[in-house]
C-alpha cells in the first residue's frame, strides 16, 4: 500500500508539472515549436524500440519510416489543426485542444488508481498491470475533464450524451494506444522508452495514448461530421 501511495503521489506529481508545461506552450506561441519537439523525440524513442526489436533486421528501417510518417504527417498536423480551428469558443482551438489532453490525462490516472484499488482480472497479457476495473476506471475517469470544462464554456461543454460519448471514445482510443505502445515495449523486453521524465519513463511513455487519439479527433470532426478538411484548414 505504501509503494502504490508514494508511486501514486509521484505520477500525479510529474503530470501536473507536465500539465503546466503543456497548458503554457498551448496558449503561446512557441505551439509549435514545442509540438515539433515532441514529435521528434517520440520518433527518437520510437526507433530505440524498433532497433531492440528488429536488431539486424531489413525490417527496422520499414518501421522507422512508418513512425516518422505517423508522427510527422499525421499526428502533428492534425494536432496543429485542432489546436488553430476558430470555431471553439472565444480562445480557438487552444481551449479545445487541452480538452482531448485532459481526457487522456484522466484515462491514464483513472486506470492506474482504480486498477491498484480494486485489481482484479487481468485485462490482456500484453500489459499484466492492466486490469478490467482499471479499463473501467478510465472510462469513469475521462469523464472528469467534460465536468471541468463545463464549467468554461456550459454550452460547448454541457453534459450531453454526445459529448460524453465523444468523451468515451477518445478514452478508448487512448487505451488502445496505451495498449499498443505496451506490446511494443513487451517485444523489445524494456519497461520504458526512455528516462527523460522522472517517475514516468519517456516522452512516449507518457504520449501514448495521446498520438493515438488526436488524430482520431480529427477523423471524428473531419469525416463523421462531415467537415471539410480542406476549407477548415485555410481558415
Amino acid at each position: 500500500k505504501y509503494l502504490m501511495s508514494s508511486e501514486l503521489i509521484k505520477r500525479i506529481f510529474t503530470s501536473i508539472i507536465l500539465l503546466i508545461i503543456l497548458f503554457i506552450l498551448n496558449f503561446s506561441n512557441f505551439f509549435l515549436i514545442g509540438l515539433f519537439f515532441v514529435c521528434g523525440w517520440i520518433c527518437l524513442e520510437f526507433s530505440g524500440i524498433f532497433e531492440k526489436i528488429f536488431k539486424k533486421k531489413r525490417y527496422y528501417w520499414f518501421f522507422q519510416f512508418l513512425s516518422l510518417f505517423y508522427i510527422f504527417l499525421i499526428f502533428g498536423p492534425i494536432a496543429t489543426q485542432l489546436h488553430g480551428r476558430i470555431e471553439f469558443g472565444a480562445s480557438g482551438g487552444s481551449v479545445f485542444f487541452l480538452y482531448i489532453l485532459s481526457i487522456c490525462f484522466f484515462t491514464d490516472i483513472g486506470g492506474y488508481v482504480v486498477g491498484n484499488i480494486f485489481k482484479g482480472r487481468k485485462l490482456t497479457k500484453i500489459s499484466p498491470n492492466k486490469t478490467v476495473s482499471g479499463t473501467i476506471g478510465s472510462f469513469i475517469f475521462s469523464t472528469f475533464s467534460l465536468v471541468i470544462f463545463s464549467q468554461i464554456d456550459i454550452e460547448l461543454y454541457s453534459l450531453s450524451y454526445k459529448n460524453l460519448i465523444f468523451c468515451l471514445l477518445v478514452s478508448l482510443v487512448s487505451q488502445v494506444g496505451d495498449l499498443f505502445v505496451s506490446f511494443l515495449k513487451r517485444k523489445a523486453k524494456i519497461k520504458d522508452t526512455g528516462k527523460i521524465v522522472y517517475g514516468h519513463g519517456g516522452i512516449l511513455d507518457r504520449m501514448d495514448g495521446i498520438i493515438f487519439a488526436v488524430p482520431f479527433v480529427g477523423i471524428y470532426l473531419n469525416g463523421f461530421e462531415h467537415i471539410n478538411l480542406l476549407i477548415i484548414f485555410f481558415k
